[in-house]
C-alpha cells in the first residue's frame, strides 16, 4: 500500500500548526468520531478548513441550496482536514466566478471548449449536482425534497461550457482525495434498510441505450463494488441529463479527478472486473460505450500548471493550494489522462 492517506494526515496536521490561515484556537486537536485527532479542527472552527478567500461565500452557497456538508455540523464543513468534499471545494470553488481561469484549467482536457457558461446562481461551478429532475428514480423523502450531497446520486461538482461548434456540454466531476476501497463486499443490498439497490438502477442498465457496454460487463452485480458503484450512478446520471438536454446541453460527460500519488484508490475491487484492467479508471473506460463521455485525469496533471504559473487573480489560491496540498507540485505527466472530452 502507498500509505497516501496516512501521509496526508501527517501533512495536514503539520499544515494546521504552521499555516497562518488558521487561528491559534484552531490548532488544537479536533473531535472526530469520538476521538481527539491532530488532523482535525475543533468543531467551532471547522470553517477554517476552507481557503480563506471562500470561507464566507462557499458556506453561503451551500446554505442557499441546502447542500449537505459531509460530516459537517451547524452549516459548517467537515472538521477533518483530509475531507474529500472540502478538498474539492478548496480546489474548485475559487473558480466559481473566474470563467477565464476555469476555461484555461479545463481546455487541455476538453480542447473544444470555447467559453464557460454559468451553471447555477450566476456561478460557473456548481457543487453536489443531482440534476434538475429525479432522472434515476431514486427514493424521495416524504416532504418531496431531494437532498444534494446526501441520499441521492450527486456529482461532487459540475460545470457547463459552449463548444467550438456552438453546442453546450455539461461535465459532472467526480472528485477523489485520500479514498481507498479495499473491501470486496458487494453493496447490492443495503446493510441497514436491506434495500436491494439492483432494483433501483436495473431499469437503466437494461435499457437498449445503456451507456455501459453490457457485452464487456460480466454481470450487473459486478458493478456494486466501490468505486464502481459510484461511477455507474454518475454515468447513468450524465446519460439521463443528456437525453433530457438539461440546460440545453447536447453532451453530458463525467470527469474523474484523483491524485496520482493515491495509488491505493486504483485497486480493482470487484472480483468479476479484475481481469478487465489494472486500474479502476482503466476498467471503467472500457465499460463506457462512448469513450468521450468519461475522462479520468490525475489532480497533479490538471492543476499543476495553474498552481505553478497562476493567473494574477488566482495567485492567493495557488499559494494556498501549493502549501496545503504539497503533492500537487509533483506533476505526473506519465499518468496524464484517460479518455477525451
Amino acid at each position: 500500500m502507498s500509505g497516501f492517506p496516512e501521509v496526508e494526515k501527517q501533512r495536514q496536521s503539520e499544515f494546521k500548526q504552521q499555516s497562518p490561515t488558521f487561528s491559534v484556537a484552531a490548532r488544537s486537536d479536533g473531535m472526530y468520531k469520538g476521538r481527539l485527532r491532530p488532523f482535525c479542527l475543533p468543531g467551532d472552527h471547522a470553517e477554517e478548513n476552507l481557503f480563506l478567500g471562500i470561507r464566507e461565500t462557499a458556506p453561503a452557497y451551500f446554505s442557499k441550496f441546502e447542500i449537505k456538508w459531509h460530516d459537517g455540523h451547524a452549516g459548517k464543513p467537515s472538521n477533518h482536514l483530509c475531507s474529500s468534499q472540502v478538498c474539492c471545494v478548496n480546489f474548485l470553488f475559487p473558480f466559481h466566478d473566474q470563467p477565464n481561469a476555469l476555461a484555461k484549467l479545463l481546455r487541455p482536457v476538453f480542447p473544444d471548449l470555447a467559453r464557460m457558461l454559468q451553471i447555477e446562481n450566476e456561478q460557473y461551478v456548481a457543487f453536489e449536482w443531482i440534476g434538475q429532475e429525479n432522472y434515476l428514480h431514486e427514493k424521495v423523502s416524504p416532504n418531496g425534497k431531494r437532498t444534494r450531497g446526501a441520499n441521492f446520486t450527486s456529482a461532487d461538482a459540475a460545470v457547463m461550457f459552449e463548444r467550438t461548434d456552438g453546442t453546450r456540454q455539461i461535465v459532472l466531476i467526480e472528485w477523489k482525495y485520500t479514498e481507498a476501497y479495499n473491501s470486496k463486499q458487494s453493496l447490492a443490498i443495503a446493510k441497514k434498510s436491506r434495500t436491494d439497490r439492483r432494483e433501483i438502477y436495473r431499469w437503466l442498465y437494461d435499457r437498449a441505450d445503456c451507456p455501459l457496454d453490457k457485452k464487456v460487463i460480466p454481470s450487473f452485480d459486478a458493478l456494486f463494488y466501490e468505486p464502481f458503484y459510484q461511477l455507474m450512478r454518475q454515468q447513468f446520471l450524465a446519460h439521463e441529463m443528456e437525453i433530457a438536454h438539461e440546460m440545453g446541453a447536447h453532451r453530458v460527460s463525467v470527469l474523474h479527478i484523483e491524485p496520482a500519488q493515491n495509488t491505493d484508490f486504483q485497486r480493482v475491487t470487484s472480483p468479476e472486473l479484475v481481469g478487465l484492467g489494472e486500474t479502476v479508471t482503466g476498467v471503467w473506460q472500457r465499460l463506457v460505450t462512448a469513450s468521450d463521455r468519461f475522462t479520468s485525469i490525475d489532480t497533479e496533471t490538471l492543476f499543476s500548471p495553474m498552481v505553478t504559473k497562476p493567473m494574477a487573480e488566482m495567485q492567493a489560491w495557488a499559494d494556498y493550494i501549493r502549501a496545503r496540498y504539497q503533492w500537487i507540485s509533483a506533476h505526473n505527466t506519465a499518468a496524464g489522462f484517460v479518455g477525451s472530452g
